[in-house]
């Protein structure tokens, strides 16, 4: 039984409320068995108080938790500017390590992360959950020009969930993002080195996931999600620790990252196309 250590800023979010039974649920062989925190959740569970409601041992340090575990997972999803910090001793240390989406705030410290693990020869990667999604792989297949995606939640923590797909999908290298929403439904516009584009629209309610797909060959696509891509997300892991080959490549999270530093400036100066430094 390889075990499991959760490295986190917090605990008692819902990734760490929820991983536990997932990789009891849908995985052989593993099982979450420690947890270390750098602080409690202001307002939430205790790590104490979380150890016991999740049957996971925390423990004092962050030496220690990764003395004792297999393998490690970088929690922090809603937090990443916390990922540099929590990531130095995990990458110094060669164990297999996924770090949890949002990878980082910005390109720079996106590059930090990957020269860490680079020097530690420790295998890492990091994904979105939604990456994962049954109803993205066929469109993988073909040559994409123009994307229309939406989802919920709050730009600068679940863009994420649209943008690892859109990489996935178009594969050059995003050059330049145009805010073209308003402050309560922030939108943007990314283009792409082919000339391809998507339009990535977040909105604050609690819509599903989806896009509109114009392939080269002038076609079209329609994808509405409903697969259960936490499924596909908890095994791509599993698998990843019993055989260290990245299932998303450092280069796609790259290119993700490059958007959101980009994007979050765009939001600040609308109608203006920013660089995204790729």
């Amino acid at each position: 039984m390889k075990k499991i250590g959760f490295i986190d800023y917090f605990l008692d979010e819902w990734h760490a409320n929820n991983y536990p039974q997932f990789f009891r649920q849908w995985t052989q062989g593993f099982e979450v068995a420690y947890a270390w925190s750098q602080i409690d959740k202001p307002g939430g569970l205790t790590a104490a108080e979380w150890s016991r409601k999740y049957g996971v041992q925390v423990l004092s340090s962050m030496e220690e938790l990764i003395e004792k575990s297999d393998v490690l997972i970088v929690l922090s999803p809603d937090n990443p500017e916390k990922h540099v910090e929590l990531c130095r001793l995990p990458l110094a240390s060669g164990k297999p390590t996924y770090v949890d989406k949002t990878f980082a705030p910005t390109l720079a410290q996106a590059e930090q992360i990957f020269a860490m693990a680079q020097e530690g020869h420790t295998p890492c990667y990091s994904s979105s959950a939604l990456y994962y999604a049954d109803e993205y792989q066929a469109p993988r297949a073909k040559a994409v020009e123009m994307i229309d995606s939406w989802g919920p939640g709050r730009f600068e923590h679940y863009s994420v969930h649209q943008l690892e797909p859109i990489v996935s999908l178009i594969p050059d290298e995003p050059v330049r993002v145009q805010s073209i929403g308003t402050a309560d439904y922030p939108t943007v516009l990314v283009e792409f080195a082919g000339g391809q584009r998507a339009k990535v629209a977040v909105w604050p309610t609690n819509a599903g996931f989806g896009m509109n797909l114009g392939y080269r060959d002038g076609t079209g696509g329609h994808i509405d999600v409903t697969s259960n891509f936490w499924e596909g997300c908890i095994k791509a892991m599993a698998d990843f620790f019993n055989h260290p080959q990245p299932p998303v490549p450092h280069q796609n999270t790259l290119r993700v990252i490059a958007i959101i530093d980009a994007a979050m400036r765009a939001l600040q100066r609308p109608g203006e196309w920013v660089p995204t430094g790729r």
